[in-house]
């Protein structure tokens, strides 16, 4: 048979070994040797050319080798919901037993969860993503920042991500950890920010609440607001100021703290992970300065 019709019965170029008989080809195999002009992805499983395959190739042959049924988890569901989980593995759940290679994660799950399609592929919901994929990782802030982007992102909630790590409970200690110790934070950085006023007894109630002038303008909505001092802190990533629209609303932000009277810290997250101990001395001066002058006329607006 011509490779054209191949190709019209393979999906993305990838086809089963056994499809492959069917259609007249005696040994695939022996076209995935060394020098072939294909190349076998996974056992009984064939690509049809022996070029890099693609992301989605390779997604193909893995919900192919797992069979029937079978639908992906883990880091590739999570990028696929847009979520910034690391990791190469393709972790695969199946109604059956089957046995993954190399890059691929087979795990037999009873019941099958619910899936739905995203760019043609069957994933499952985003909460069972994040919680497999957190079962791979050996990093605390790794599994922070996927949980908190998924939370962040409105793909989860941290009630439905809970419930996810205690239904399936095996391997799933750090992101239950992880859930417990990120409490009502937003990211690593946040938490660690957290962390640091709770060290030094800096404590301030107010995180990510909307702050306006006596006439009800809103001026921004700080990490932490201290609201005795009216002092604002802001951790303020790299990542997200690289763009001219994310600087200007920076500086616009900033203008407008200006302009009310707020004194405000800014803090990079990499240096309140390496340098704590100078980033609480700042802190502690700022609301030492802060409570020096009269507290500007600012509130906090409630949400409605």
């Amino acid at each position: 048979m011509r490779i054209e019709h191949l190709r019209e019965r393979s999906d993305l170029g990838v086809i089963s070994t056994s499809t492959l008989k069917s259609l007249g080809v005696p040994n695939p195999r022996r076209r995935c040797e060394p020098g072939g002009p294909w190349q076998q992805m996974h056992p009984g499983v064939v690509l049809l050319h022996n070029g890099p395959p693609t992301r989605d190739q390779q997604v193909t042959a893995a919900l192919l080798r797992a069979g029937p049924g079978a639908t992906l988890t883990g880091a590739e569901a999570c990028r696929r919901y847009g979520l910034p989980a690391s990791g190469t593995e393709i972790h695969v759940l199946t109604p059956t037993s089957t046995r993954g290679t190399g890059p691929l994660i087979t795990e037999q799950a009873s019941p099958m969860p619910a899936s739905t399609n995203i760019d043609g592929f069957p994933v499952v919901p985003a909460s069972r993503a994040v919680v497999d994929a957190c079962r791979q990782l050996r990093s605390v802030d790794a599994a922070t920042a996927l949980v908190a982007a998924a939370i962040q992102r409105g793909r989860c909630t941290p009630e439905s991500l809970t419930a996810e790590a205690h239904t399936n409970r095996y391997g799933t200690k750090l992101v239950r950890t992880v859930l417990k110790d990120l409490g009502r934070a937003q990211s690593v950085a946040e938490r660690d920010a957290r962390r640091l006023s709770k060290r030094i007894r800096l404590t301030t109630p107010h995180w990510n609440v909307t702050i306006a002038d006596s006439d009800g303008l809103i001026i921004g909505r700080p990490d932490a607001w201290f609201d005795e001092v009216g002092l604002a802190w802001e951790i303020d990533s790299k990542a997200f100021h690289y763009g001219a629209r994310d600087y200007e609303r920076t500086l616009a932000r900033n203008s407008r703290y200006a302009a009310a009277g707020i004194l405000v810290v800014q803090t990079l997250p990499t240096r309140l992970r390496d340098k704590p101990n100078a980033v609480e001395q700042e802190l502690k001066k700022a609301h030492a300065a802060a409570a020096a002058r009269p507290r500007p006329p600012v509130q906090i607006v409630e949400p409605t």
